[in-house]
């Protein structure tokens, strides 16, 4: 199954202003670079290049470079989410989990890496950001747990939670691992044992 990455659109005022517009485009670049070079890879400088934006207009949107990324945290996280529910939505009730698992599992979605899910993508450097972006990336990750564990088998069964947790760790893995490697059969076995372990 192929994953068509088509994101929900935020929330807006009709009419934005050029402020909210700049802030949307500096929102982008951070969301896509994030992902891209990671947290540490991702300048200010450089964001608002992407932006197509001067660098000493960052302040007027944002306070601090951790601010930029928790913001960008937040918004990668929800993409994902919003995405694979889009997924979940469209597929009958009883092929909804294995919908979901097959979507973050396919290969489009690896090798979609600044669109993709940001936990596969920069999870291992979260330890070391500032709590804000910490806190940020944690809520998503619950959302995505929480999606995972609605469109479950075992949904509002006592071990429901568990293996949503199982699932979603076990999803996120084997992207990780699929996108690490440079041996394309390797990676794709993978996401297939990936997917016949959660759904058979």
């Amino acid at each position: 199954m192929m994953i068509v990455i088509r994101w929900r659109d935020m929330k807006k005022s009709p009419t934005p202003s050029r402020k909210e517009i700049s802030h949307e485009r500096i929102l982008d670049a951070a969301t896509r670079a994030i992902r891209r070079s990671g947290y540490a890879g991702t300048g200010v400088a450089d964001i608002m290049k992407e932006a197509g934006l001067t660098h000493g207009g960052f302040y007027a949107h944002f306070e601090s470079r951790d601010a930029l990324l928790a913001e960008a945290a937040d918004r990668a996280g929800q993409q994902t989410v919003a995405t694979l529910r889009q997924f979940v939505e469209a597929a009958p009730p009883a092929e909804r989990y294995r919908t979901l698992v097959a979507a973050y599992l396919s290969r489009a979605h690896a090798d979609l890496v600044e669109s993709g899910c940001p936990v596969a993508a920069v999870g291992s450097e979260m330890p070391r950001q500032a709590p804000e972006v910490r806190h940020a990336a944690t809520r998503r990750i619950k959302d995505m747990i929480d999606l995972v564990a609605s469109a479950s088998p075992g949904k509002g069964t006592p071990g429901g939670q568990a293996q949503a947790l199982s699932a979603t760790a076990t999803m996120v893995g084997a992207l990780i691992i699929a996108r690490a490697v440079d041996d394309p059969k390797l990676a794709d076995a993978m996401l297939e044992s990936a997917l016949h372990h959660l759904a058979g």
